[in-house]
């Protein structure tokens, strides 16, 4: 009786740390994939969409790390980023860099870009301390705006890239087909049952970037930024400057941001400019949210569960119900599941900040 007493404390204890909201999106998930097996929806290709949005957006996921961890929150100007990403993109496509050459030169462009680019941000955050959350978003929406115009400007030549009348201002959506279109997902994938193949470049990439933030975080750079986002006052009486923490977490988020958006960019089979950054922030945030992080604490483990949970559920949640009402509302349903997750992700009254 003292071991069953025990049991149920554990299951209890466990239960406790858990949202209820998360066991309830959980459990829809299952119950639509249940519903799935009565209807004309392929649960093999269901998985297979699944696996290829969880490896695709993970990066731009763990972005959102460091800035946590630092105690500035979620990183809301995520399209800073993501532009130093494009940037790396067209760079390549101008010069017609293909394959993986093509890919990995775009990161390492990116890396140039957000290095300065991350900078000029933290700067920025700095300036206005207290106020992060709120000014991340108006510095999303401006740089977006401003790149709209430079699209139109900077002097790219590539026919593929520019608009076929007047030869001048990049297209809205260019495509990666002949450059590195899929170069991470055909990378050794295999068949797991049936139809069901198993992306192991792209899923190797996603593991492959957290394992080093992980270790990123055990340097000591990364213990100053995890000691500044815990207590302030006792991360400078150990000898950590905490303007520099955040200058590098800001940094370091705005580096996996253009990365994030390279992995995303090669399994989509498109590169999209002008306004498209604006829709990659929301998603990211609510993600690791419903993983289980605050505003203020955040793990590797809240990366990989969020990304999973949100990315699973916005696939299968589509054609599923879709089918279930015989109508076409794709789209509505889309924007109800989606915006509804985010609602709950970004008002949650997290456990683990009290």
């Amino acid at each position: 009786m003292s071991k069953m007493t025990d049991f149920k404390n554990q299951t209890l204890q466990l239960l406790k740390k858990i949202d209820l909201p998360i066991l309830v999106i959980v459990a829809f998930l299952l119950a639509l994939f249940v519903l799935a097996a009565f209807t004309s929806v392929s649960i093999t290709g269901l998985l297979n969409d699944s696996l290829v949005r969880i490896g695709m957006n993970g990066v731009l996921v763990l972005a959102m790390l460091p800035t946590i961890r630092a105690g500035i929150g979620p990183n809301f100007g995520l399209p800073f980023g993501i532009i130093g990403g494009l940037l790396g993109m067209l760079i390549v496509m101008q010069y017609q860099i293909v394959g993986p050459a093509g890919f990995f030169m775009a990161i390492i462009i990116s890396i140039l870009f957000n290095l300065a680019f991350g900078w000029v941000y933290a700067w920025l955050l700095d300036k206005v301390r207290g106020q992060e959350m709120m000014v991340e978003t108006y510095v999303g929406y401006s740089v977006v705006a401003f790149m709209s115009i430079m699209w139109l400007l900077l002097p790219f030549s590539n026919p593929e890239m520019v608009w076929a009348i007047g030869g001048k201002g990049l297209r809205y959506t260019l495509t990666l087909q002949g450059y590195f279109d899929k170069v991470l997902n055909n990378f050794m994938n295999f068949k797991i049952i049936g139809n069901l193949y198993f992306p192991t470049g792209l899923m190797l990439f996603f593991a492959f970037m957290c394992y080093v933030v992980y270790l990123f975080f055990k340097t000591k750079i990364g213990l100053g930024i995890d000691l500044v986002g815990q207590n302030e006052m006792y991360a400078v009486s150990s000898g950590v400057k905490p303007r520099a923490a955040r200058r590098n977490a800001v940094i370091l988020s705005t580096v996996l941001a253009g990365i994030g958006i390279i992995a995303y960019a090669q399994s989509y089979g498109f590169v999209q400019l002008y306004q498209a950054p604006l829709f990659m922030t929301f998603p990211a945030v609510a993600s690791i949210l419903i993983g289980g992080a605050s505003i203020k604490r955040a793990s590797i483990a809240n990366v990989v569960f969020g990304t999973v949970i949100f990315q699973t559920l916005l696939t299968v949640s589509l054609p599923v119900l879709s089918q279930v009402t015989r109508g076409d509302i794709t789209e509505v349903l889309r924007l109800i599941v989606s915006n509804g997750m985010i609602l709950y992700a970004l008002t949650r009254a997290p456990k683990e900040a009290n």
